[in-house]
């Protein structure tokens, strides 16, 4: 890290609305920004598939692996210079800080990619950046330590979490930071999904999250959460491109409800249904799950068929299409994906929703434009006003500013 904190003279540029997109895979944050007002001059991404995704959309791309990209060889692509680019944008690979299965964490080497987005960060001296992850990324610490080798004595098991040390590195930048976890439901997305969301400001201007938009509750339908019958309902008889259960599986997510999972199964089915997870820990809600047209939809997985994450249409026995799978994560239908059906499941389900990426782009520009508050003389210190601040400062989004 060269620069630590940059005193050079950026206003020139105030008026720049030019994006430059990291891990940008099938560019679902990338088209969100855009929806908000922004503009995405170049992408970038290692998997040969989102590259050709991104080309064959009409979008410049740097192809390759981000540890052996310059941030020279960006800006000599987008023609910007140094402090220019309003927006830095990205989500290192979230992997090893899934809350699933082993969490790695900085030992795993893909861990390791979101210094080379500081790396960026450091030289390109963009006026806002946007980092997005897993919620694991929170509590993920430095060091994957087994039960058996714990020891609170150990000074290198008391590191901290991968977050400390992000966090610890734009604060050497000079860049005031704002974090949280986001649920896209709450921002007009079909679905339940939870993201981890760092935005970040070189000038020291008041950044803020995106506040909920839409709710589980309001008088108008509208301001509601979305569900799956509004995303897809027109496609029941168009499914299109769509993987396939296999024939054991179907037979058993024939008997499942609309809405239910293997807790819906007849009892003496269960056992032989789930097989060996029948008697492992965990709520296992993703086994034979068949959607409900009237909730919003689980987090969109890389595969709708595997055994623990099945997603089954609501009403047909079959997977969600691609175009349905692209349909909840809010893609343009005219949206080319390229490569493999399997490819094209993972794209979309690697991706951030639209909804929750506009609502992101907008809180940044809001904040650019100065647009984001009412000035008054003060907020009124009734109770009912203090409830409705309450509710602002949480509203789901629990956010800390460094």
């Amino acid at each position: 890290m060269g620069n630590i904190v940059c005193h050079n003279d950026f206003s020139k540029y105030k008026e720049n609305r030019d994006v430059i997109s990291l891990f940008s895979g099938a560019m679902g944050l990338d088209i969100g920004l855009e929806k908000a007002g922004l503009n995405v001059v170049v992408g970038q991404d290692f998997d040969a598939s989102c590259v050709k995704t991104m080309r064959v959309n009409g979008y410049k791309v740097m192809e390759g692996d981000i540890r052996e990209i310059t941030p020279q060889d960006l800006l000599e692509m987008t023609g910007l210079s140094v402090g220019e680019p309003f927006l830095v944008c990205g989500g290192p690979p979230c992997q090893p800080f899934s809350t699933a299965g082993k969490r790695l964490g900085i030992n795993d080497p893909r861990g390791s990619l979101f210094m080379d987005f500081i790396r960026m960060i450091d030289y390109i001296r963009p006026r806002f950046f946007i980092m997005e992850n897993v919620k694991g990324i929170i509590s993920a610490p430095l060091k994957h330590v087994s039960a058996a080798e714990r020891d609170e004595n150990d000074p290198e098991q008391r590191l901290g979490t991968v977050l400390d040390v992000i966090l610890a590195e734009f604060e050497k930048l000079g860049y005031k930071t704002v974090y949280g976890l986001l649920d896209a439901v709450n921002y007009g997305v079909p679905q339940f999904r939870e993201r981890f969301v760092l935005i970040g400001s070189r000038d020291n201007e008041n950044i803020f999250l995106p506040l909920p938009t839409h709710f589980h509750m309001h008088q108008n339908k509208e301001y509601q959460w979305q569900t799956v019958r509004a995303a897809i309902g027109d496609l029941e008889a168009d499914d299109g491109e769509c993987a396939a259960f296999s024939e054991e599986r179907l037979k058993f997510l024939k008997m499942v409800p609309e809405g239910g999972n293997w807790r819906d199964l007849p009892k003496d089915v269960i056992p032989v249904a789930m097989g060996g997870a029948y008697k492992s820990g965990g709520g296992k809600v993703g086994f034979y799950r068949r959607l409900s047209y009237d909730q919003p939809s689980p987090t969109v997985v890389t595969s709708p068929v595997q055994k623990a994450t099945m997603m089954c249409h609501p009403t047909q026995d079959r997977p969600l299409s691609v175009k349905e799978y692209a349909r909840i994560q809010q893609f343009p239908d005219n949206w080319i994906f390229t490569g493999t059906t399997a490819s094209k499941y993972r794209q979309i389900g690697n991706a951030v929703p639209i909804g929750l990426a506009e609502a992101i782009g907008k809180a940044v520009l809001s904040v650019a434009n100065s647009a984001a508050i009412v000035e008054t003389k003060r907020f009124r210190g009734t109770n009912v006003h203090n409830k409705i601040r309450n509710a602002i400062e949480l509203g789901g989004n629990l956010y800390a500013v460094k």
